[in-house]
């Protein structure tokens, strides 16, 4: 397997990589625009462009956007993240032209057609509305939104249903002429594709745009802080975060063994005091996410009303000792599930082809896979004991807190108890 890369004149990147054998390919465009490069005024906007893509372009009804693809097997599809919206599809090889031409079309030439717009606004609401009827998703928005307020950063990417409901086609417009430039662009292939040929592709239709300015994004500050919804729930929902290191930071490995050791599988800490020793919950988990510059390491779980302040102590007390007493094979074991989590999932065209835009947007080069290992490796038990000590005197935590009336302790006493 081969990754090369090639940069167009105006700044549009190419990254592509040949999986020999392989007979189908994923191949996308991955803009860096998404819910942080958003103003509070137009929060949710990036999202409501993601879903305008596939209703119509200038030489396509959303119909056939649909069937030319489908037509020949395969699937197209979008999503938006903080830092990033993608339009992707899987084709066999022969049909990675097409692909490419389908994804540049609705990429630059969206037609944002009054009735389609309303459709989409609709659609879209519901969207807010079901992930507002689902505790542990929309409990993540609050716990995001609770460890960066007031900030880009903290911002649901859905956005709220008032300025949903308001986006107009100059506001869809206003948005991709300030941040669909090339030099914000992304083209990444994996599978049975030929570099040279993506390249002539991408020279076709992206080579013509003008290079735009570069737009800072606003840095994100974790304050955190404390949020508290009652309903009338089966479980009390429960979430707890830490600031961790960004994904340019080298300590990022550190990070994700850490929560790896502490509640990413059956064998986790967390999972085997809290759930399998005294069955306090049903789900519990701890996972590490990263930004341009910030990261949360961050506890889930869910259980009963009467059972949540014993769930929160001892969470809170498994995160202490983690400092005191982690041990070699906790951290051998956490390594080797984000190692095997990581070439397991590059055994997929659509996994590698996110991963080659993801490194290009942060390094601006495909790292080998030896170089990942090598730094996941190189974490030791010192340095998770020192992660997790550090985490514990940090002094700043957020948490949300969702769910029927409980005797839920407050962050503050949490934050004590990790201290002591």
């Amino acid at each position: 397997m081969s990754v090369q890369t090639h940069t167009l004149s105006n700044g549009f990147r190419i990254v592509t990589e040949r999986m020999p054998g392989l007979k189908s390919a994923s191949v996308g465009i991955w803009i860096m625009a998404g819910g942080r490069h958003e103003t509070a005024e137009q929060n949710g906007i990036a999202h409501f462009l993601e879903h305008m893509a596939f209703k119509g372009t200038e030489r396509r009804s959303a119909l056939q956007i649909a069937e030319e693809i489908e037509d020949v097997g395969g699937y197209i599809n979008a999503y938006t993240s903080r830092e990033m919206t993608a339009y992707y599809a899987r084709v066999l090889q022969e049909d990675v032209p097409l692909a490419l031409d389908v994804i540049s079309d609705i990429v630059l030439n969206p037609v944002f057609e009054e009735g389609e717009i309303e459709i989409e606004r609709g659609v879209i609401l519901q969207e807010i509305g079901q992930v507002l009827d689902t505790p542990d998703d929309v409990l993540f928005d609050w716990l995001q939104e609770t460890a960066y307020p007031g900030q880009a950063m903290g911002r649901t990417i859905l956005g709220p249903e008032e300025r949903v409901a308001r986006f107009s086609r100059a506001d869809l417009a206003a948005f991709v002429e300030q941040h669909y430039g090339p030099e914000r662009m992304i083209l990444a292939a994996a599978g049975g594709v030929d570099h040279d040929t993506i390249v002539a592709e991408a020279e076709r239709n992206f080579g013509h745009l003008p290079r735009g300015a570069d737009k800072p994004v606003e840095p994100a500050r974790f304050q955190g802080g404390e949020r508290r919804e009652i309903k009338r729930l089966e479980q009390v929902h429960f979430a707890l975060a830490f600031e961790a290191p960004g994904y340019r930071d080298d300590r990022v490995y550190t990070g994700q063994v850490y929560a790896t050791a502490m509640g990413g599988g059956m064998s986790s800490r967390l999972f085997q005091e809290i759930r399998e020793r005294r069955g306090l919950c049903y789900t519990i988990f701890g996972q590490a996410s990263a930004y341009a510059d910030t990261g949360l390491t961050t506890i889930y779980a869910g259980t009963s009303a009467d059972q949540i302040g014993e769930l929160c102590a001892i969470t809170i007390d498994e995160l202490r000792r983690a400092a005191e007493d982690m041990s070699e094979a906790e951290v051998a074991r956490a390594r080797a599930q984000m190692k095997a989590g990581l070439l397991m999932g590059l055994e997929s065209p659509s996994s590698r082809a996110e991963r080659l835009a993801r490194l290009m947007a942060i390094w601006g080069r495909v790292p080998d896979l030896d170089e990942v290992i090598g730094k996941i490796d190189a974490v030791g038990m010192a340095e998770v004991r020192d992660f997790a000590g550090a985490m514990a005197a940090g002094g700043r935590a957020a948490m949300t807190i969702y769910g029927p009336e409980s005797a839920a302790p407050d962050l503050r006493s949490l934050r004590e108890r990790l201290a002591a």
